[in-house]
């Protein structure tokens, strides 16, 4: 299974690629399906491509979201 994560356009490096940053993991990112990103937007990323941009209270939400998991997750293993 494959997620595909809400992470941070941080910088436009080139025609149709970027960076993104989540929780200050960088990540290289083509852009060539979003061509309308911005920086500062909170973009889908799967593979290496950003595949949709989402409003902030969105990208807020699933990365909870994601936190939520992780936290169970972690519980888990230590039980």
């Amino acid at each position: 299974m494959c997620l595909a994560i809400p992470m941070k356009l941080i910088a436009i490096t080139g025609e149709g690629t970027g960076k993104v940053d989540a929780g200050g993991v960088n990540a290289d990112v083509s852009l060539m399906m979003l061509p309308h990103a911005q920086l500062g937007d909170f973009l889908i990323v799967h593979a290496g491509f950003g595949i949709e941009v989402l409003d902030a209270e969105e990208a807020e939400t699933r990365l909870d979201l994601f936190r939520e998991l992780a936290a169970a997750t972690a519980e888990e293993e230590e039980a």
